[in-house]
């Protein structure tokens, strides 16, 4: 990852107007055609073209169901005013979408971020409807436009050499729309469960039309590492992808800026995990205790309690859990059914972690997995595993702190002598 992609996205995001930007950047459509070609969509095409909205000149995806009846206009040529096909209405399930990506010759990168994508677009129906998410049929989502869209949408990333991408603030419309499950009013109740699940804030402005999509909503969350204004950020360039509104306070673009990425000032690793919170004033230490090994059993990355002072003068518990995004509702529903608690707190947090490797150090007691942590390429901390002291002290009838600290002797005397790679 070399580069960033900031997301200008003051008048929405959608599928075609992200792919509009990224081939305004230069992605060839050409090279995410052929990949899309590989796949068995059905019959599908393209009108990719160069033109204005409000005096900016940009790029234009429209995608439509059938086979064309004329060769699509070149991406820096012009084109006569679009029509709009209806949608296929084959209604494709989670699962049927599951098994098209995994079998298909895609890169794995792709597939895993598509796959993603997909993900949080069936968790968001599943909780509006009520259903599991395997039962969960898309309708709008899965017409082949919007496969397109999401499909086409990750190859264009992957081209481009998967940037580390940041956006600005999310900003969708007012008024009404019509879908496939009735009239809701905007935002959409998909877009904003997305953008709920992952923690994401969202305003509206007075434009009296859908500007967020779920499909760009879930474009967001997948991929957008932090949001907001622009901060040393050099303009490299500029790709804008032009929707199909006419917009009474602002130009329907989406504006893509590639620029370098800033020069790392550590060579950490970086990631987000969600923060499970919940005060608790009538749970047991026994509860506690066994929780602990079931949340850390269910994929938890961390989970701890600290005394507080809670309302009434009662002294409680606040207990917190660690887990990755993905797994935050889960592991919200574990806590809500194995404490007293009615009610779980979330927010999203960044990480850095110093690089890391296990070495395995012989010792008189036996082998011993050593974990080696890094910082600029210099190791900073050498760490046995306790689990593997505490089993060789008991084959051994020794204490774990010897067998602790006879591997780090032997790690410490390897890391001197040149021998941790």
């Amino acid at each position: 990852m070399n580069s960033i992609l900031y997301l200008d996205i003051f008048s929405g995001i959608s599928g075609d107007m992200l792919l509009g930007a990224l081939f305004d950047l230069g992605v060839d459509p050409a090279l995410v055609e052929t990949e899309l070609r590989q796949l068995p969509l059905g019959p599908w095409h393209w009108h990719i073209h160069r033109t204005t909205l409000g005096n900016i000149a940009g790029c234009r995806v429209e995608i439509r169901p059938g086979a064309s009846n004329t060769h699509p206009a070149p991406l820096h040529g012009l084109h006569s005013p679009h029509t709009y096909a209806p949608h296929d209405h084959e209604h494709r399930s989670f699962l049927d979408i599951k098994n098209l990506i995994e079998q298909s010759p895609l890169d794995a990168w792709v597939r895993q971020k598509a796959l993603a994508l997909f993900q949080r677009i069936a968790e968001a129906e599943a909780r509006i409807h009520s259903q599991p998410m395997e039962r969960v049929h898309f309708h709008e989502i899965g017409a082949i436009d919007s496969l397109v869209d999401i499909l086409g949408g990750c190859i264009a990333l992957q081209i481009l050499g998967r940037p580390r991408v940041l956006a600005g603030p999310v900003i969708d419309g007012s008024g009404w729309i019509e879908c496939a499950h009735g009239r809701f009013p905007v935002p959409a109740p998909a877009t904003l469960s997305i953008l709920g699940a992952r923690g994401i804030p969202i305003s509206q402005c007075d434009e009296p039309c859908e500007l967020v999509t779920p499909t760009g909503a879930a474009f967001l969350a997948e991929f957008v590492d932090q949001f907001g204004p622009m901060q040393n950020l050099i303009p490299q360039r500029i790709g804008y992808g032009l929707g199909h509104r006419t917009l009474r306070s602002r130009p329907n673009v989406l504006r893509a800026i590639l620029g370098p990425a800033s020069p790392p000032t550590a060579d950490w690793d970086c990631d987000t995990v969600a923060v499970l919170e919940t005060n608790l004033d009538d749970v047991t230490g026994e509860t506690l205790g066994q929780f602990f090994e079931t949340v850390l059993q269910a994929g938890a990355l961390d989970a701890f309690c600290a005394p507080v002072q809670m309302k009434k003068s009662r002294p409680g518990v606040l207990l917190t859990v660690l887990c990755l995004t993905q797994d935050a509702d889960r592991l919200t529903e574990l806590i809500l059914q194995e404490t007293t608690a009615l009610g779980v707190r979330r927010t999203f947090a960044e990480r850095r972690k110093l690089s890391r490797q296990f070495l395995q150090v012989e010792t008189p007691y036996g082998a011993v997995q050593v974990k080696i942590a890094r910082l600029h390429g210099r190791i900073v901390s050498l760490k046995p595993e306790w689990d593997d002291c505490h089993q060789r002290a008991l084959q051994h009838g020794v204490s774990p702190r010897v067998v602790w600290q006879s591997a780090l002797t032997a790690a410490t005397t390897a890391a001197h002598l040149g021998q941790i790679q």
